[in-house]
C-alpha cells in the first residue's frame, strides 16, 4: 500500500509538472536531491561507525557490563518480571544507554536481540519453564511492551544524529537542540514509564 502511494504521489507530481511547463525544475530537483542523499549517507556513515566502534571497544573493554550493573535498580524498576542474569538485561541496557546517546543505529542490533530473548522467555512461561504470567502466543509479554515503549519515547542525553544532520546542513549552532530534545524525550519518557506501570497493574 506504501509503495502505491508513493507511486500516485511521484506520477501525480510529473503529470503537475508537465501540465505547468516544470519538467526541467523538476529534473534539477531529482538530481539535486540525489547528491545531496548520498553526500548525507556517506556522512552519516562515518559518524555511525565511529560510535559504534567506541560502543564496541566499550563493550570489549568491559564498560557495557559496567554499566548494566549500575543499571541493575532501572532495570529492576522497568522490567521487575526479568530476573537477574537473564540474557535480555544486558541487551536492554546497552540498547537504552545506545538511545541515550543519541545512537539508534548502535542501539538497533541490541534491541532486536532483547525482543529474541523476550520472545523466549514469554515461550519458556507459555511451556511453564519460566515464571511470570504467560500470554497467548501471538501477544507480547510485559517486558517486551515496556521495551518497545521506551525506546519509542527514547530519553536522549546527546542527541548525536540530529545534531550531526545540522552540522551537514550548514547550522551555525548545531548542538543548540541538546536542551530543548532532553526536555522533550524526558517528558516522553517519564510518560512511558508511567503508562507502563499503569498498564502492568491493570494486566496482573
Amino acid at each position: 500500500m506504501l509503495n502505491g502511494l508513493w507511486a500516485a504521489m511521484m506520477a501525480a507530481g510529473i503529470v503537475w509538472a508537465a501540465l505547468h511547463g516544470t519538467l526541467p525544475a523538476v529534473t534539477d530537483a531529482v538530481l539535486s536531491s540525489a547528491r545531496e542523499a548520498v553526500t548525507l549517507a556517506i556522512t552519516m556513515l562515518g559518524i555511525m561507525a565511529f560510535w559504534s566502534g567506541i560502543m564496541e571497544i566499550g563493550n570489549s573493554a568491559g564498560l557495557m557490563d559496567a554499566l548494566t550493573r549500575r543499571a541493575e535498580p532501572v532495570l529492576n524498576f522497568l522490567f521487575p518480571g526479568l530476573r537477574r542474569g537473564h540474557p535480555a538485561r544486558k541487551q536492554i541496557a546497552v540498547n537504552l544507554i545506545a538511545n541515550m546517546l543519541g545512537l539508534s543505529w548502535a542501539a538497533t542490533p541490541a534491541g532486536i536481540g532483547a525482543m529474541k530473548e523476550l520472545k523466549k522467555l514469554e515461550d519458556e512461561r507459555r511451556a511453564g519453564r519460566a515464571p511470570g504470567p504467560a500470554r497467548e502466543e501471538g501477544t507480547a509479554g510485559n517486558e517486551m511492551c515496556t521495551f518497545l515503549i521506551l525506546n519509542v519515547s527514547s530519553l536522549q542525553l546527546i542527541p548525536v544524529s540530529i545534531i550531526a544532520y545540522r552540522s551537514q546542513y550548514g547550522s551555525v549552532n548545531p548542538a543548540a537542540v541538546a536542551g530543548p530534545a532532553l526536555a522533550a524525550t524526558l517528558v516522553s519518557t517519564l510518560t512511558a514509564v508511567i503508562f507502563c506501570k499503569l498498564a502492568e497493574k491493570i494486566s496482573t
